[in-house]
């Protein structure tokens, strides 16, 4: 063959296996994509088995498989779409790998729905609507079936369209939607509804101002030292104890659904003794991380991985807490009204549901949404990350001691922003800052120093477009799931009564 012939086909050759290269790697994203749906259906059929089997015997067991079915539906998309805030910053700082991020958030997430996951539950299926003012069990039914449809509906949309909004907001609505349309506004119990609106404004503002709070601790005693690394071996043990000793606290006060409770002053002495045992543990480890690193910015980011990797698995577990409520809520209400649930207390078996629905969620379809809560509304390095992860946490589970549903979305997207809005102000008036440079002969850290306008701003200012579209987003959820909710009732009601 000619030479100028094989000159020719060469090209035409690379170009082929270019195309059958990107075919490859397009075949095997779908076939991922289709994996992790079959997956879904699965658990939904599990869901609806498991469901199936403790009601039987019942005359609304079919009823009741099918809310389970929708109730595991709504588990993974609140998977999907919430549970990215608790390791979106701790990924978006680098502090630990996307798989690595995944795998603790599964775990405390079923630890917090498990353990401390049944007052919110309950908040979410009785203290919305008045069930007595509903004309009958199946109706009520209905209503809290149509509540999940349409909360589910609405986050899978979200979920595509890469927007973390507030679940929260979705099943809230949904429940208020459905309930008005079955019986009436009056049956909407309003006091409860404006204690949650409360708890949604001020939720964020306190994460973000407890964030804050963090940073400035931080910065003051620890960036802007003479000696960073020696600040950061005396202070690193100490924050890592205060979150232990807190979250022990939390538990022996009736944190665990009420398998084990003690006074508030019992409470806080063992909350002290696992602080300090947790200090004592955690102070070798960071001295010897801390062995040959440099007095720079870059070692305390190396020295605040390990409180950031305990601050996010703290948060998975207050997130499990509270918004488990979202799912297996409007489930449970369901059983309670048809008389199946036996007890006061929410069965087990729907609890696991809606753990485990959260999980499989986050592994299959969270990593989407990790990114944007995580990197794109203000940088992020694990200090930062830490003060977003643990003031959440602190903000989620108080509110769960008290059986309120908030949005996690609206706490940790508040502490981010308060995180953001804290360095722009401190940047510009911290004495303790200029005083620092100054004493280094006027020199800003290279990691400091803006090479331009746009450079400040995309290093120091939050990023007002992102957070915007979130709140937007937020918006619009309680009313488009409250209207789409009154419209599922309406069909499921004129087909099934």
């Amino acid at each position: 063959m000619p030479n100028s012939q094989v000159q020719l086909r060469k090209p035409t050759l690379d170009k082929d296996l270019e195309k059958l290269t990107f075919t490859e790697q397009a075949t095997q994203f779908v076939l991922r994509s289709w994996t992790g749906v079959g997956i879904s259906l699965v658990f939904l059929l599990i869901a609806t088995a498991i469901a199936g089997s403790f009601a039987v015997g019942t005359s609304g067991v079919t009823i009741i498989a099918v809310t389970a079915a929708l109730a595991a539906y709504m588990a993974m998309n609140i998977g999907a779409n919430d549970v990215t805030n608790n390791v979106g910053a701790a990924v978006g700082a680098r502090a630990m790998s996307m798989g690595v991020a995944l795998v603790i958030a599964a775990i405390f997430e079923i630890a917090g729905a498990l353990l401390a996951g049944q007052g919110v539950a309950e908040t979410v299926a009785s203290g919305i609507v008045d069930r007595s003012i509903f004309p009958n069990p199946e109706t009520f039914a209905w209503a809290m079936m149509a509540a999940l449809v349409s909360a589910a509906l609405w986050i899978n949309i979200a979920t595509l369209a890469n927007a973390p909004i507030s679940t929260t907001h979705a099943i809230v609505g949904g429940v208020i939607g459905a309930g008005a349309a079955a019986s009436g506004l009056h049956s909407v119990q309003w006091e409860a509804i404006a204690v949650i609106v409360i708890s949604w404004t001020v939720s964020p503002i306190l994460g973000g101002i407890i964030a804050a709070a963090f940073l400035f601790f931080i910065k003051e005693f620890i960036v802007y030292r003479d000696d960073k690394v020696a600040a950061a071996r005396t202070w690193v043990p100490v924050l890592v104890a205060l979150m232990g000793g807190s979250f022990a606290a939390f538990l022996a006060n009736g944190g665990t659904n009420g398998f084990y409770s003690l006074p508030f002053g019992e409470a806080m002495l063992i909350g002290l003794a696992f602080g300090i045992v947790t200090y004592a543990v955690t102070r070798p480890i960071v001295r010897r991380h801390a062995e040959g690193l440099d007095n720079r910015n870059q070692s305390l980011r190396t020295l605040f991985r390990i409180p950031l990797i305990f601050s996010a698995a703290l948060l998975s577990f207050a997130h499990g807490a509270n918004d488990v409520s979202n799912a297996v809520g409007p489930l449970y209400g369901v059983v309670s009204a048809l008389g199946t649930a036996g007890a006061a207390t929410i069965p087990l078996w729907v609890m696991v549901i809606g753990a485990f629905g959260i999980s499989l969620g986050l592994l299959l379809f969270g990593p989407r949404l990790i990114r944007i809560v995580g990197s794109e509304i203000t940088k992020l390095n694990p200090m930062r990350a830490f003060c977003v992860a643990l003031s959440s946490a602190v903000a989620v589970l108080t509110a769960s001691a008290f059986a309120i549903p908030v949005s996690s979305t609206h706490i940790a997207v508040g502490a981010v922003f308060g995180v953001g809005l804290f360095r722009e102000w401190y940047t510009r008036n911290s004495r303790r800052r200029l005083d620092y440079i100054r004493s280094r002969g006027n020199r800003v850290a290279p990691e400091e120093e803006p090479a331009n306008p746009d450079e400040t701003r995309r290093r120091y200012l939050v990023r007002r477009s992102h957070f915007m579209t979130i709140v937007s987003a937020w918006i619009v959820t309680l009313p488009v799931s409250a209207i789409l909710s009154a419209l599922v009732f309406v069909i499921l009601d004129a087909l099934f009564t």
